[in-house]
């Protein structure tokens, strides 16, 4: 746990010191094997069970270079606007750590196989803001330690702690910010929306899961104060592998009243790593924060270096799918959804299930209707993420085909759809079981227009007077007698008919 601080509130912060962000983000390729052997990469295999000499650092064993994650990180360089390297190499960086078997972590240093890019990120207001890329370099992931007894899994306090080596050697492309100026306020909205559009690209470009929870994609948060935007860069802290978007945001905001507070109070902030805590929201010290030299990086003498050749960097770059951004122009052009609509939906994470509704043949005001609508309000209810509903697209589009159809109106449909939430099948299926079709048979229709008007004579006499508001009235009757399942526009035709 960490030790209680006094903050200043982030706002208060902000009227004193100008934030600065940096992020290194690491991200685990889906390749088959590991980096630098063939040893198999599943998750969550017996605890080493997936390793081999080399993932192990024993004696004479000799890596290799996995083909398919030099490519991998080609396209992840091509997608953030990156230079390719016409050749780099690889290095060892030199540290003791028990999840560390070979006392050093192979890694690129001098020589990154992308540099220099860019990536515009879109905040939730629509604003652009462009996040500077110094490097993307390939590496080895460690092994995993469990720490036993103590609290919260931290090592501090525990009694032993067990490595597990199944990770160690997955490869890993680690992309790292120049420092990131001018976000004000809106630096931890900047680091999670960059972060986002990461995530969303390694999944477009099927390099990887991205799957946060499992550690797929971490990123270690760095961030200093200083006293204006024309001041030097004060000293940083890096806030060590952040796993979900929440918490980098609530990291940069952490880290932002606590440095405050300590220069405030005329002390000095020390360059360390520091552990996030989920539970209580706030970081704690880890160990002093190493230098590039602390690390004795030299190149790695059982590796060749790595040259792509440039018809091959063409080749990947021709063949680049669709990446998000221009994905989401497309989209908000063909949907011609408002600007704040189309925001609305990219911030609720719909975009994908929209997108598989429309193509299963649903308008994309239909598709919106339901999954920002209905849905949307289930997913908050349950706490839930949308796609996590227990309703596919292709149920959706059934759903507004029905309704399209005239089998149902609106309201019958969310009842339907109480029943797909529900498990009780297809909407069809669930129409028929429920008995939900509209009554649009004129006979059922005509006793209970009989009916209504009966019960309230003065109304026939005001509709044939010209005051045609009343006929609501009647059609309400109508629509509780049948417990909502006639057809309104042709109950109207009836009663006019009648009337007259």
């Amino acid at each position: 746990m960490s030790a209680a601080v006094d903050l200043v509130p982030f706002e208060e912060a902000l009227k004193r010191y100008d934030p600065v962000i940096g992020l290194e983000v690491h991200v685990e390729l889906g390749t088959r094997t590991k980096m630098f052997c063939p040893a198999e990469v599943e998750f969550g295999g017996e605890p080493n069970t997936q390793v081999t000499p080399v993932s192990l650092g024993l004696p004479g064993a000799l890596p290799v270079v996995n083909r398919t994650a030099v490519e991998s990180a080609i396209k992840i360089g091509l997608a953030l606007n990156c230079q390719i390297a016409e050749s780099c190499r690889f290095a060892r960086k030199n540290y003791f750590y028990p999840d560390n078997p070979k006392n050093f972590q192979t890694s690129q240093y001098d020589e990154p196989i992308a540099f220099d890019g860019w990536l515009d990120v879109e905040l939730e207001d629509g604003e652009i803001f462009r996040v500077e890329i110094e490097r993307a370099h390939m590496e080895e992931d460690a092994g995993k330690n469990t720490h036993v007894g103590g609290t919260g899994g931290r090592i501090q306090g525990a009694e032993y702690s067990l490595v597990d080596y199944n990770r160690a050697g997955i490869p890993l492309v680690e992309i790292v910010t120049r420092p990131i100026t001018g976000a004000g306020e809106r630096a931890p909205e900047v680091a999670r929306a960059y972060v986002h559009a990461l995530r969303d690209i390694f999944r477009t470009l099927d390099v990887s899961e991205a799957r946060m929870e499992r550690g797929n994609v971490r990123a270690d948060v760095n961030l200093s104060l200083r006293a204006t935007p024309d001041s030097p860069l004060g000293t940083r802290t890096e806030t060590k592998n952040v796993n979900s978007f929440r918490s980098i945001e609530r990291a940069v905001r952490y880290e932002v009243s606590r440095q405050a507070a300590v220069l405030d109070a005329s002390g000095t902030i020390v360059q360390e790593t520091r552990h996030w805590h989920e539970d209580t929201s706030s970081t704690s010290s880890g160990r002093p924060k190493s230098d590039a030299e602390d690390y004795r990086y030299f190149p790695e003498p059982d590796l060749v270096p790595v040259a792509p050749s440039r018809d091959w960097v063409e080749e990947l770059r021709a063949a680049l799918p669709e990446l998000p951004a221009e994905r989401r122009r497309r989209l908000h052009a063909e949907w011609g959804y408002a600007d704040a609509e189309m925001r609305d939906v990219v911030n609720a994470g719909a975009l994908d299930l929209i997108e598989a509704t429309v193509a299963a043949g649903t308008s994309a005001a239909g598709a919106r209707k339901w999954w920002m609508g209905e849905l949307a309000r289930k997913a908050k209810s349950d706490e839930v993420e949308l796609a996590d509903l227990p309703v596919t697209p292709a149920q959706i589009s059934e759903l507004q085909g029905l309704v399209d159809s005239g089998r149902i109106n609106d309201k019958l449909a969310r009842q339907a759809l109480e029943g797909v939430l529900a498990g009780e099948g297809d909407p069809t299926a669930v129409v028929q079981a429920r008995g939900l079709e509209v009554v649009s048979d004129d006979g059922p229709l005509l006793e209970a227009i009989d009916a209504a008007l009966a019960a309230q004579p003065d109304i026939a006499d005001k509709i044939r007077g010209g005051n045609l508001g009343p006929v609501g009235a009647i059609i309400g009757a109508v629509m509780k007698a049948t417990r909502g399942q006639a057809d309104a526009g042709r109950v109207r035709e009836l009663v006019l008919e009648r009337v007259s």
